[in-house]
């Protein structure tokens, strides 16, 4: 295990490298004068000359590029263009609240969309199968920006249950967390019942039924242990899409985590800030596709015998 792990970290470490160097173009990929976007083109001469070298970009490439791995190794991005506080600092103060939005998420999904799955499957064809595949149809198909503004409306507005917007209490976890878990455990059901069914298909299935085993034993330990690695594949993904990509949930609710720091980076032509949480964004996907190899090589031996 110790060796899959660390072939793993080898392999991810050229990629690593490839998201800071694409990062670190970026600047000098956008069309245009950055400067003159974020300063606009009314800005002064002198306005200009003095960002551009505050940010740098009056050196040569290669000069830049050397600055930017040796200042990234002491994790310094540089500072906010508006509040002057370093980039780290902005982005692990919002981190928090996005980690703690993207695992209730994933919790609500894995809680609604797996054991359903499994049920489905167990009852392939009957009404309950059809009405969870509708459901689970239903779910795919419910956008976020629509999902969103319809729980505030039914249990903030209208029931007056839940708090609307901001981070607080369990209280206000609810609505943004079920508004990004519902339409993964759809996916999660519907993969999870797909899985299933092809499992229960092999011999060892029916080999544990004709011993008497009960069907728990059977469907929960024997078949959805076989029955993961899909499983795992989906949330390891819809996990690094959670957490990098959570603008619009973020929004709806004014949730204060990264997406919203990122949108409002992008609003105010925060470059710096902007860079840093591309960068950020970036390297977080990459760590967990690293963890969701490292999940397959648990669930099943030969991943990591191969």
């Amino acid at each position: 295990m110790i060796d899959f792990i660390v072939r793993r970290l080898l392999l991810t470490l050229p990629v690593v490298f490839g998201v800071v160097t694409l990062t670190f173009l970026l600047i000098h990929l956008v069309p245009g004068d950055p400067i003159d976007i974020m300063l606009g083109e009314q800005a002064s001469v002198q306005d200009k000359d003095s960002l551009r070298a505050d940010l740098g970009l009056d050196r040569p490439l290669g000069e830049q590029y050397a600055v930017y791995l040796k200042n990234l190794t002491r994790l310094d991005l540089g500072r906010s263009l508006l509040s002057k506080r370093p980039v780290t600092e902005e982005f692990f103060n919002r981190f928090p609240a996005t980690a703690e939005l993207t695992f209730a998420a994933i919790l609500i999904s894995l809680v609604i969309g797996i054991p359903l799955g499994v049920f489905a499957a167990i009852r392939q064809y009957s009404w309950a199968d059809n009405l969870i595949s509708v459901g689970g149809l239903l779910g795919m198909s419910m956008p976020g920006f629509w999902l969103g503004p319809m729980l505030i409306l039914i249990f903030a507005v209208h029931l007056n249950w839940l708090p609307v917007s901001e981070r607080g209490g369990i209280e206000h976890l609810i609505l943004p967390a079920f508004s990004l878990g519902l339409a993964l455990s759809a996916i999660l059901m519907r993969m999870t019942r797909a899985s299933m069914l092809e499992v229960k298909k092999e011999d060892y299935i029916r080999t544990a039924q004709s011993k008497g085993l009960s069907p728990r034993v059977v469907y929960f330990k024997h078949a959805l242990r076989n029955a993961l690695m899909p499983i795992i594949t989906i949330v390891g993904l819809q996990f690094g899409a959670l957490l990098t990509g959570t603008i619009i949930t973020e929004t709806i609710f004014d949730w204060p985590g990264i997406g919203t720091l990122f949108y409002s980076a992008i609003q105010q032509r925060n470059y710096p800030l902007v860079q840093g949480c591309v960068l950020f964004i970036s390297l977080t996907y990459v760590f967990v596709n690293l963890l969701t190899d490292i999940a397959y090589a648990v669930a099943n031996p030969k991943v990591r015998l191969s």
